[in-house]
């Protein structure tokens, strides 16, 4: 009773939140910094649109709902690489790991970095740019600790050092991620989980490209006089996570997970999430299939919609089971549609010890 009162308060706390306070404000689109962090970088969570909020586990719940990675058997190292908006020249590159300490407790390390190529140089001079290139550069570090408190309730958090920089200017950041989970039924078949993310105090940006030399002259004397501009404040989009699952189980070999969740952004247009995963268990590997649909507000009409991403998602993965333990070695893939350029794809590899 003592379980279901704490999670009660804590879905309905969460619910009253996000529609008092982030109702998707879409004349504030585009005004947040450090927005990479809307950016699901692994392959397995975005391939059912992340709307696994109440369900996914292991390192990947570090950007889900990092309650998640509680469920962590022992040790878990992942690498992702995604080719963002393909054509675009964005790449993403992300690393993590996360450790069982104790009996209850696990914590991780996240490390996603963007690379958006070489930008050629322009000046009023020089509008056909022949005089360099320039790389802007975004990296996100995540520290996480999850925790199982008891059978059916889990939680964790996530504290995020933020970097954008390019050749003259940068900007630092740090940010908070929370999340719980709760497990119920029979066989642990249905779950619930609340994640709020992107908490943060406003980022500013510095550096010599923000100032600028002008000539004037006092007394008859002409003088260089350098000049700093101040870089406004820019807000972190936070947004709050509500989700739910359910496990429909078939014999020990096949299961069917059907999930669905809210998205209450900050910053950007709500959504709303739907995706599904079939495992298929062999004992000596797991073949995995998953599909996702996220909806926003205008995402049928070109006119209307205000992101490329299109809304569906699919990806597949394949592990390998070795050794006494059944510790597995996956590779996954992922892939979201985009209008315009020409898609998203997904590729990582994940390596889980027992």
């Amino acid at each position: 009773m003592i379980k279901r009162n704490i999670i009660s308060v804590l879905v309905v706390g969460g619910m009253l939140f996000a529609s008092n306070t982030y109702a998707g404000n879409e004349d504030r689109a585009g005004s947040a910094g450090a927005s990479q962090l809307l950016i699901n970088p692994w392959a397995r969570s975005s391939g059912w649109a992340g709307a696994g909020i109440s369900s996914v586990r292991g390192l990947e719940a570090m950007y889900v709902n990092v309650a998640g990675m509680a469920f962590t058997p022992k040790t878990e190292l992942a690498f992702s690489r995604t080719n963002w908006l393909g054509g675009s020249g964005i790449s993403i590159s992300n690393v993590g790991f996360a450790q069982r300490v104790g009996e209850t407790a696990v914590i991780g390390l996240g490390v996603m970095s963007m690379n958006y190529g070489d930008i050629a140089i322009t000046t009023v001079d020089n509008p056909e740019g022949n005089i360099g290139t320039f790389s802007p550069r975004n990296l996100n570090l995540g520290v996480s600790f999850a925790k199982e408190f008891s059978n059916s309730i889990y939680g964790g958090i996530t504290v995020k050092a933020l970097s954008e920089s390019i050749t003259d200017v940068r900007a630092g950041g740090v940010a908070f991620d929370a999340g719980i989970r709760y497990v119920t039924g029979e066989n642990d078949q249905i779950k619930f989980g609340i994640a709020l993310k992107n908490v943060g105090p406003p980022m500013t940006f510095s550096g010599d490209g923000l100032s600028f030399t002008i000539n004037q002259e006092f007394l008859g004397i002409d003088q260089d006089i350098s000049v700093e501009q101040k870089s406004a404040k820019v807000e972190l989009p936070t947004l709050v996570n509500i989700g739910a699952s359910y496990d429909f189980m078939f014999g020990e070999e096949h299961t069917l997970t059907i999930a669905g969740a809210f998205v209450s952004n900050s910053f950007t247009k709500d959504q709303l999430k739907f995706g599904a995963n079939y495992i298929f268990d062999t004992g000596k590997a797991i073949f995995t299939a998953r599909a996702g649909y996220t909806y926003e507000k205008g995402i049928f009409s070109e006119s209307s919609r205000t992101t490329a991403l299109t809304g569906p998602s699919a990806g597949v993965s394949v592990d390998f089971a070795f050794g006494e333990s059944k510790s597995a070695i996956g590779i996954d893939y992922s892939y979201r549609t985009t209008n315009p350029f020409a898609g998203v794809h997904n590729i990582g590899l994940h390596i889980n010890l027992k």
